[in-house]
């Protein structure tokens, strides 16, 4: 039983590595597919809008939303793969947040020798679901937002302002907390943290400049309501997740902190 329970580690092991290193090499061809894909959605949501489009400059300006929340999670990536290249030794953030358990210092070379660093094993979920979100939150987008022109009521241009500028924001700083995870970046664990919290934000953010929308139907506050409870439970229940494993895990301590714990 022992080494059935040893060779389905090893496994798992082996395919989180395997992930990872796809993961690593295959973004470009990822990205160039992300942006097909984009654009088609943001073609057919142009083409199926409850108002007609009256000229060139009108179709431009209702795909623009849409080629942002495209835009804004390769530029994440870009900015922190740029500032923080392959291989490159990061120094330790001169403060200390996470002090729980009794652990051991570990020098750069040291953590890197370790069978416990790097971004595999059970990191690799939470590497993946990083990933995804971007996706997943850009496809509730366009599902729920049509594209709409400047001669749509005020409230839906709210709307669209507000969750554009969610989408755009939240992309982005979750593909930042991809690449420092992917990188083996000391800073990865507190980014993420701060953009759970960031995220929480910006749902009571747009909740407010909703509520003040003029005219506002009853029944889209009531869907917009429920929409943003939603993401702000998704949020906690993510942190309440992988906090602990963020806190606890040995892998992250020694891939992040540079530490091991103490026998």
């Amino acid at each position: 039983m022992m080494s059935l329970a040893r060779a389905y580690a090893a496994r798992l092991h082996r395919t989180s590595r395997s992930l990872v290193t796809f993961l690593d090499l295959r973004m470009e061809t990822l990205i160039t597919g992300w942006i097909a894909v984009t654009l088609l959605i943001g073609g057919v949501k142009i083409m199926t809008a409850p108002m007609p489009i009256s000229g060139v400059m009108q179709g431009i300006s209702m795909l623009l939303p849409y080629l942002l929340v495209a835009l804004a999670p390769i530029a994440g990536y870009r900015v922190a793969a740029g500032s923080f290249p392959r291989g490159q030794l990061s120094a330790q953030p001169a403060i200390r947040l996470c002090r729980y358990g009794n652990w051991r210092a570990l020098d750069e070379l040291s953590a890197r020798r370790s069978p416990a660093f790097g971004p595999t094993g059970f990191m690799a979920s939470l590497l993946l679901g990083l990933l995804l979100n971007v996706p997943v939150r850009s496809m509730e987008f366009f599902a729920a937002v049509p594209a709409m022109g400047g001669d749509a009521p005020l409230w839906a241009q709210t709307i669209l302002l507000s969750m554009t500028m969610d989408v755009i924001v939240m992309n982005f700083f979750y593909m930042v907390c991809f690449v420092l995870a992917l990188r083996s970046v000391p800073l990865f664990p507190r980014m993420l943290l701060l953009a759970w919290v960031f995220d929480i934000v910006m749902q009571f953010i747009m909740a407010q400049q909703i509520a003040g929308a003029a005219h506002l139907p009853t029944q889209v506050a009531t869907a917009m309501t429920v929409m943003l409870t939603g993401n702000v439970k998704k949020v906690l229940i993510s942190a309440a997740l992988w906090l602990p494993y963020l806190i606890l895990s040995e892998r992250v301590n020694v891939t992040f902190r540079r530490r091991a714990r103490s026998v």
